[in-house]
């Protein structure tokens, strides 16, 4: 990418007592080069701010430019925040995915949510998931340079027949070769399957699990980690899409089928290896694997183990923070999606035993993206508006953030949480975190 379409990066954040700080950085700022090379992204400004003598172009908030020179031990941090970690824009997707669920949105909403991203840069920098398809040489030769490692791959399927079906593209058939080159230059790859009940189900899933497994060996195995998915359907996805929803009776399947290959992998390899998605259980309406079982989290990001984990960090916050009672007395309403409801009743019976507390759980499902839509990730305003217009909400709605946008109090129908609370006239509290859950219910007076 060429220099001229590298936009200068925008400061958004300085954080105090930083070397930034000292030399006066403002919000607003912009950086256009460092020691004359131009960073087309967060990680070439970490690698060039790495060096002990640095020369600054920068743009003030008033258009000026300004030549800053700074000195600084090697690898530390200058203390700034940008508006966002690519510079020269981001790498869009070149596939057509049927269970994409970009294109399984409404149209009319804001454009962030349509963003097709499919960058590699993210995926070192954040951990979200690319598929390899749209890399130029000069972007695998910069991953091999920079060691960009590991990166997160959607595999989905190694038969390349498979993985084109899948994917909507012929150069998705060129996995199994992508995997040989991070495995000569001795590189990582976290993986996932999206697995699509009647395309790469069954045999075939078996097939692509072995397959990556067969990267799995050395010092730096090529794939660290795989975890499988259910295929996620809304209402809006597109006609004669091929795709069919994930039963409970597929899901108990895929989880026999998958658990006994764990089982091998673990006498081969000394760890799981193969993942399996917190929601094929709540699908199959079985219990959850024990803490145990889901090591150091490696799929944490993929919905592996996450309310496992969320279970074993409320049990210990409650321990350290729950008190007796409560005064003035209050209650709340804590909303979430109806796939957690069991897994989550033990802990509002725990809040419960507080004196004075009253939590009530109200697991919905969503009619915005269709009624198969259980995660609590997905509930809109609209949903939230439709399923408690009209009842006893106690004091307050306890709202967890993770169904609003990262950086404004709005959910994904654009709808705002000021908004939701005053037509369900009550005060909404948003919490992201188990200890803002226990605050939000110890600390706020009614």
């Amino acid at each position: 990418m060429s220099e001229v379409s590298i936009r200068p990066a925008l400061i958004t954040k300085v954080i105090p007592n930083t070397i930034a700080a000292e030399v006066g950085f403002e919000v607003g700022d912009r950086i256009v080069s460092i020691n004359g090379q131009h960073p087309r992204d967060l990680i070439d400004y970490q690698f060039f701010c790495a060096d002990e003598v640095l020369e600054l172009e920068v743009i003030d908030t008033a258009g000026k430019t300004h030549e800053i020179e700074i000195e600084k031990d090697y690898d530390e941090d200058l203390g700034l925040e940008f508006e966002t970690a690519l510079f020269d824009g981001l790498i869009q997707c070149n596939n057509r995915c049927p269970f994409c669920f970009i294109d399984q949105q409404p149209p009319g909403k804001r454009q962030s949510l349509y963003y097709k991203d499919d960058d590699y840069r993210l995926s070192f920098l954040y951990g979200s998931y690319l598929t390899l398809t749209n890399l130029t040489k000069k972007e695998w030769d910069r991953i091999e340079q920079m060691r960009l490692s590991p990166l997160y791959v959607s595999v989905h399927a190694t038969e390349a027949e498979i993985r084109s079906r899948l994917l909507k593209n012929t150069r998705a058939g060129q996995i199994l070769d992508q995997l040989r080159w991070f495995q000569k230059r001795r590189l990582q790859i976290h993986a996932q399957v999206v697995v699509c009940p009647g395309i790469n189900d069954g045999d075939h899933l078996e097939r692509t699990l072995l397959d990556l497994a067969s990267f799995y060996k050395g010092e730096v195995p090529a794939v660290a980690s795989v975890a499988v998915v259910p295929v996620g359907l809304t209402r809006f996805r597109p006609e004669a899409d091929e795709l069919t929803p994930v039963t409970p009776e597929k899901a108990a399947e895929v989880i026999n089928q998958v658990t006994s290959l764990q089982n091998k992998f673990r006498k081969s390899f000394g760890t799981t290896f193969a993942w399996i998605a917190d929601e094929w259980f709540l699908i199959a309406g079985l219990e959850l694997p024990p803490t145990s079982h889901y090591e150091d989290y490696p799929q944490l990001g993929n919905g592996v183990g996450s309310i496992r984990r969320f279970l074993q960090e409320f049990q210990e916050t409650a321990k350290a923070k729950l008190p007796s009672q409560v005064s003035p007395p209050r209650r709340f309403t804590w909303v979430v999606g109806n796939a957690v409801e069991k897994a989550f009743q033990p802990l509002v019976q725990q809040l419960n035993q507080v004196e004075g507390l009253e939590v009530n759980l109200a697991a919905l499902n969503s009619d915005y993206w269709g009624r198969d839509i259980t995660v609590t990730g997905l509930l809109t305003g609209q949903d939230l508006l439709q399923k408690l217009q009209g009842k006893d909400l106690g004091d307050a709605i306890l709202l967890p953030s993770v169904m609003l946008k990262h950086d404004e109090a709005k959910f994904l129908d654009d709808m705002t949480v000021a908004e939701l609370a005053n037509q369900l006239e009550i005060r909404i509290f948003p919490i992201s975190g188990i200890e803002e859950l226990i605050n939000s219910c110890i600390e706020h007076s009614t």
